[in-house]
């Protein structure tokens, strides 16, 4: 059953809750870019309900809260496990949730075409075969004026730990790749069998290769990444958290951060009548 919450109301809420701390400030600043993502779609639409896709949603960390917000929402996964896993925490949530597995690249056969007014798409793309046929199975599974959020991991962030570690032969060659990166492929795992990363110029082209806009761009975890382990001083950890938060928006800054977060919108057809699917 489906928690009985007023949708627009819960949607503008950022106070403390469990599931947004779970991937420490990677999920804070994500969960609230697409709380504002699903409130406009909710004007947009007048659906106070939304369909939601989560690819490669593992076990429900994104999907289950908003699951519990009102919103229909499908996991899809290769893993059963996994799968196994969201529908435990559904239950414990008391929020209906529906599990798919396959793939990123066959998601519209999974869940229909034009299904989603919200596809997230979280470090997915460094380990499908296909990083441009996973985008464009996502664009075909959105709505007009529908959003994809893509999370993806930086290659120059990679770079930089590398050479902070003293490991300088694997980031000169991390930093050749990715200085020609303007491509929908990724930048290629300096490690045998590793995740592929992208730069901002290559994960931009990913989305628009599908036919999508991208938007503005966040780096999560500017800082946290080249630290060494956290200082055990409370103060000095939020202050920390505010630093980041600051830097997320900050165009230099982004270009480094662990991972970058991208939104992709799939533009209405300007012959289309509106749709309030």
């Amino acid at each position: 059953m489906t928690a009985e919450v007023p949708a627009p109301t819960v949607l503008g809420m950022r106070g403390p809750d469990p599931e947004r701390t779970r991937d420490g400030r990677r999920t804070t600043l994500v969960w609230d870019a697409l709380r504002e993502v699903l409130a406009a779609r909710v004007t947009q639409t007048g659906r106070t309900a939304l369909d939601i896709v989560d690819a490669g949603g593992g076990t429900g960390g994104f999907a289950v809260p908003f699951a519990a917000l009102g919103h229909n929402v499908t996991v899809v996964d290769p893993s059963p496990d996994a799968l196994a896993a969201a529908r435990r925490r559904a239950a414990e949530r008391n929020v209906r949730l529906t599990a798919v597995q396959g793939d990123a690249d066959s998601l519209d056969t999974l869940v229909g075409q034009q299904a989603a007014d919200l596809v997230i798409c979280h470090s997915v793309l460094e380990y499908v075969d296909s990083p441009a046929a996973a985008m464009a199975a996502i664009a075909r599974v959105l709505r007009p004026g529908a959003t994809v959020s893509v999370l993806a991991a930086n290659a120059v962030a990679a770079v930089l730990q590398r050479a902070l570690a003293g490991r300088y032969e694997q980031a000169r060659q991390l930093l050749a790749s990715a200085r020609g990166d303007g491509s929908a492929g990724g930048v290629p795992s300096a490690e045998p069998g590793g995740p592929r990363r992208f730069t901002l110029a290559g994960l931009t082209a990913l989305i628009e290769g599908a036919g999508l806009r991208a938007g503005d761009a966040q780096g999560i975890r500017v800082f946290s990444g080249l630290l060494p382990a956290a200082d055990p001083d409370p103060g000095a950890a939020e202050a920390l958290l505010a630093l980041e938060d600051a830097a997320a928006n900050y165009p230099a800054l982004r270009e480094i951060a662990a991972r970058i977060h991208v939104l992709g919108v799939l533009l209405p057809d300007p012959e289309s009548p509106p749709s309030g699917r």
